[in-house]
């Protein structure tokens, strides 16, 4: 491939992929950065930046048009609060956004990728060049749930899935077969938070992060890293599982050493 393009959101999976992409043999990697969004670093991983506001759809497509970029990949997030705080569309944003009958990830991605096939550039499954960081089956460290941890998760994969088909959010938080959290608008991080400290001092709850059925993997795919690592230390948690092989694993040596480091159990599942 001579060519691809990164719409970069925030944290270490635009670097990576720009990386991995380079790795695979893609010979030049022009990225779309958001403002307050997109790590500088990006400037160093890409041979070309275009920094655009959100909600500047039309100059987003036209940075990777005007390259000659006609395969691009999603990498990355957006913080869903700056969805509503800090978005400032253009008018071909919101001739998108007025045709829509439903505003969710799905249908806002959705119609961005037709907007974007309609200028010429495809948009590529999120894991394209990132297989090797895709979670495997079964625990991926040195930790492993126990029998009681095992249905928690199996509890958490059902809830979940169910959730997720609603766009409601793709974590939740379990304890001893209780729902302690579910993911909305918040963020992974805080939905983690708030389940863990309502699991008492001892802590001990279970996240569970999957893809949604019929999951469309250009888009808010599953990610998780030293952040998540990070929170789920803040809330005790005991374990953390993804969806095996759906699952993005960022910073695969950092992640496992911080999960190590506060007792947690990491691990891939599937229904």
């Amino acid at each position: 491939m001579e060519r691809i393009g990164i719409i970069a959101g925030s944290g270490s999976y635009p670097l990576l992929l720009a990386a991995s992409a380079r790795q695979h043999g893609v010979r030049q990697v022009v990225a779309v950065a958001f403002e307050g969004e997109t790590s500088p670093q990006i400037a160093r991983a890409a041979d070309h930046v275009e920094w655009v506001k959100l909600g500047q759809l039309n100059r987003l497509i036209h940075a990777l048009t005007d390259r000659g970029v006609t395969e691009a990949i999603m990498a990355g997030q957006v913080a869903p609060k700056n969805l509503f705080r800090d978005l400032r569309p253009d008018l071909r944003l919101v001739t998108l956004m007025a045709r829509l009958k439903e505003k969710n990830a799905e249908t806002i991605f959705g119609a961005v990728a037709d907007e974007l096939k309609k200028d010429g550039v495809t948009l590529l499954p999120a894991t394209t060049f990132m297989e090797d960081y895709l979670a495997p089956a079964g625990p991926i460290g040195k930790r492993k749930p126990s029998a009681e941890q095992q249905k928690d998760i199996a509890f958490g994969l059902k809830l979940a899935k169910g959730v997720s088909a609603f766009d409601i959010g793709q974590t939740v938080v379990v304890k001893n077969g209780t729902v302690l959290a579910v993911e909305a608008l918040e963020g992974t991080d805080e939905c983690i938070r708030r389940g863990g400290a309502l699991a008492g001092e001892q802590g001990g709850a279970v996240v569970v992060k999957v893809t949604k059925p019929n999951q469309d993997m250009r888009f808010d795919v599953p990610v998780i890293g030293p952040r998540t690592i990070e929170s789920c230390a803040a809330g005790r948690v005991a374990v953390l599982a993804v969806d095996a092989g759906r699952t993005l694993l960022l910073d695969n040596e950092a992640t496992l050493a911080a999960a190590e480091r506060a007792r947690l159990a990491v691990c891939g599942a599937a229904l």
